[in-house]
């Protein structure tokens, strides 16, 4: 299917957690000046988009996924004017900047709450109160570790209220065309200061029906649209991207148009996460064998011209399984989190460089998987130079540790005495070993590779909008597709095991060996990859 290219069909995102990133008046918290004083580093490594974890006021319970003012900033960050400035800076590189938009919940700290709890118009309605815990029984807790049930009672309001995640986190009743309303305009005034765009989080859940599972309702879809023909009016070059772990078929009506029809465009979401596909990665890694992506993507429908997917290896969050069977979960639980610390809900709270033993080849076998698929490619902050986590840390803070941009103090992060969480060291991924200025100075490092990898995806709009056709080898360790676009092919070449795969190549350009290859046996070295542009016409031969 021929697709017109659109600016973040073909975009690399970086995820920015500010906190984490640079502290720029050493109070221990990274900071919005900080991100200004750190842009040059992310314009360099080639990426097109920032995407920003929630900065808004917060208590913090969900480490500001609560807002308690979704038109503030929260004062460790900085403030409106910083903000503005980020933007600004950004722009001015050719870099755009995406933020959450948390549309599901509030803080119980917001003033609407308050409000709501006390039975003050106009905000009585605003939240899903009820007499009982028993309505919507068939809706799943998420937060399976510290919630027994998806009601808590208030005592001041004298009835329940419903959240699908923490008890923190009251969830906005969609049924009031008033709260539909206010979240138009929040999104209004942020994209009024310039931002490119939203990733919406827990849509799924934006709507509550008796009988059902709460999720993926007609009703929150018919507000979606609303929301989505807003910005194509008012802000037609702003995204949403949408966040719903969800199976891919689940997924897809998240991007609206026809679903028996890729050709009328799409009038929801953008993009969409692929979630599903992102486990199976390290599944069909550690069991040497293809056929768990192949089988996803394989089951992965197809999406309206004017979409696309967004892919990732890790985030802030747990490396969620919930899109995988009960059997597949414990045998990733057993491989990647032997240690009950390493788990977290239904998921692995782990980065990228640990859950492979901090294997190079491997590291850069999942990246050019991550580049190569299907999808727009998000890389999060500190996987670029293979930064560890701290499992001693509590929740998913062990995956949110400070920025290692140097050797010297906090890991160049802040010159303060105390940070919010201490910088990693450790003797494998400790700052001293793994920082961004020793990678800088050595060409063969993780990060050049990196900045390699992202240069090449650019250059080369077959790996962002070409189709896919996966090709059968006898060795199921060797996982091997084409992508075609404008009839440019790019024949990706990954070896799954510890042992060289061989096949017979094509005459080809090798993009990241920059040499010409004859057509002949070649041997993928274990947990090889290679990038091959074959003319034309040429017969492709495996």
């Amino acid at each position: 299917m021929k697709r017109r290219k659109l600016w973040y069909q073909t975009a690399v995102f970086y995820e920015l957690y500010v906190r984490a990133f640079k502290d720029s008046d050493g109070d221990g918290h990274g900071d919005l000046k900080g991100v200004i004083e750190r842009m040059d580093y992310l314009a360099d490594l080639g990426v097109d988009c920032i995407w920003l974890l929630p900065t808004y006021p917060s208590p913090l319970v969900d480490d500001g996924y609560d807002i308690a003012d979704y038109y503030g900033v929260h004062a460790d960050y900085g403030s409106l004017e910083d903000f503005k400035a980020l933007i600004e800076a950004a722009h001015a590189r050719g870099l755009r900047v995406v933020t959450d938009l948390v549309m599901n919940h509030t803080s119980d700290q917001h003033p609407w709450f308050q409000a709501s709890r006390r039975g003050e118009a106009p905000y009585t309605d605003y939240y899903v109160w009820s007499d009982t815990d028993d309505k919507y029984a068939d809706a799943r807790i998420i937060f399976l570790d510290t919630e027994s049930s998806n009601w808590t009672w208030d005592e001041e309001r004298g009835q329940y209220f419903w959240h699908r995640f923490y008890s923190q986190q009251p969830d906005l009743n969609f049924d009031n065309p008033a709260v539909q309303e206010e979240l138009f305009d929040i999104a209004r005034f942020w994209m009024d200061l310039g931002l490119d765009g939203f990733r919406a989080d827990a849509v799924p859940y934006l709507i509550e029906r008796e009988g059902t599972n709460c999720e993926n309702l007609p009703e929150t879809h018919d507000y979606l649209k609303r929301f989505r023909a807003m910005m194509d009016e008012e802000y037609p070059d702003a995204i949403l991207l949408c966040e719903a772990n969800q199976w891919p078929e689940d997924v897809r009506p998240y991007f609206g148009g026809d679903a028996d029809d890729p050709t009328v465009p799409g009038d929801e979401f953008h993009m969409g996460f692929h979630f599903p596909v992102m486990p199976r990665l390290y599944m069909a890694l550690k069991r040497g064998n293809r056929t768990p992506v192949v089988d996803i993507m394989k089951r992965t429908p197809e999406i309206p011209a004017n979409t696309q997917w967004c892919t990732f290896l890790r985030n802030h969050d747990e490396l969620t399984l919930e899109m995988v069977t009960e059997e597949e979960r414990q045998w990733m639980w057993k491989q990647y989190a032997p240690d009950p610390r390493m788990r977290l809900n239904l998921g692995i709270r782990r980065r990228l460089a640990p859950l492979v033993d901090n294997s190079r080849h491997k590291i850069e076998l999942l990246n050019s998987l991550l580049f190569t698929l299907p999808g727009s490619p998000i890389i999060y902050y500190g996987d670029e130079i293979g930064m560890g986590d701290n499992i001693q840390l509590h929740d998913r803070n062990g995956v949110r540790t400070p920025m290692q941009w140097d050797n010297g103090r906090n890991a160049g992060f802040s010159t303060a005495a105390i940070t919010y969480t201490p910088a990693i060291d450790d003797p494998i991924y400790g700052y001293q070993r793994v920082n961004v200025a020793d990678q800088l100075a050595n060409p063969t490092s993780l990060l050049y590779r990196m900045h390699k990898l992202i240069a090449i995806y650019k250059e080369q709009p077959a790996l962002a909008l070409g189709d896919l056709n996966f090709l059968d080898h006898p060795d199921r360790a060797l996982l091997a597709f084409e992508r075609t676009y404008n009839k440019e092919t790019i024949l990706c070449l990954h070896n799954l095991s510890q042992r060289g795969v061989k096949l017979r190549a094509p005459t080809s350009w090798d993009l990241l060996a920059d040499v010409t290859w004859h057509e002949g046996l070649m041997t993928i070295p274990p947990f090889g990859y290679r990038w091959l542009k074959i003319e034309f016409g040429r017969q492709r031969l495996l």
